[in-house]
């Protein structure tokens, strides 16, 4: 799935004296992938995870998602609301990245919480929209939904004193805190 570069990180820059030729050639073997079916894909109607203008450009690249099948529907509709909310971004912390933040402050010194009780401290947050968020507040299934663009599931966690519980581990995390 697609994130965000590390600190550090480096990614290669395009430069069209070396990869114009590969380019060419992929460009080649997808056109002859895609020609049986170019009459059905310029018919195709998607589910749209995104409205009106976006939809409109994302269109034709979650078409040959669901042509291609696997994992590519569902990392292209992803691919769709993260750059789509980044374009609509107004300067405000988005839900997502907001729940990172708070997720972080919510843990402490914990290694891992219960998903009980890191929802109590996140409700708890003055300020935070974690209670009123939803109808009903931030709930398991929700902050499941919120982290799971970030790689972060829940697990079941075994907790001393209590027993067995789902809960999340700070240790994963760490790579999204480093990201974003």
């Amino acid at each position: 799935h697609m994130r965000r570069r590390a600190t550090g990180e480096k990614a290669a820059a395009y430069r069209s004296r070396r990869d114009r030729d590969p380019l060419r050639e992929l460009a080649t073997q997808l056109t002859e992938w895609l020609r049986a079916d170019l009459a059905t894909l310029e018919r195709a109607e998607p589910a749209m995870p995104v409205e009106d203008r976006a939809a409109d450009t994302w269109e034709p690249l979650i078409a040959v998602a669901d042509h291609a099948g696997g994992t590519w529907p569902e990392r292209a509709r992803a691919a769709s609301i993260a750059m789509t909310q980044q374009a609509n971004d107004t300067g405000e912390m988005s839900d997502r990245m907001r729940l990172l933040t708070d997720c972080r402050t919510a843990f402490g010194d914990e290694l891992a919480l219960p998903t009980a009780e890191l929802l109590s401290r996140l409700r708890g947050m003055p300020e935070s929209p974690w209670g009123e968020y939803g109808p009903t507040g931030l709930t398991s299934m929700k902050i499941g939904s919120l982290l799971r663009e970030y790689g972060i599931r829940s697990d079941t966690i075994r907790f001393p004193g209590s027993g067995q519980a789902k809960g999340y581990r700070k240790a994963d995390f760490a790579d999204a805190w480093t990201r974003y």
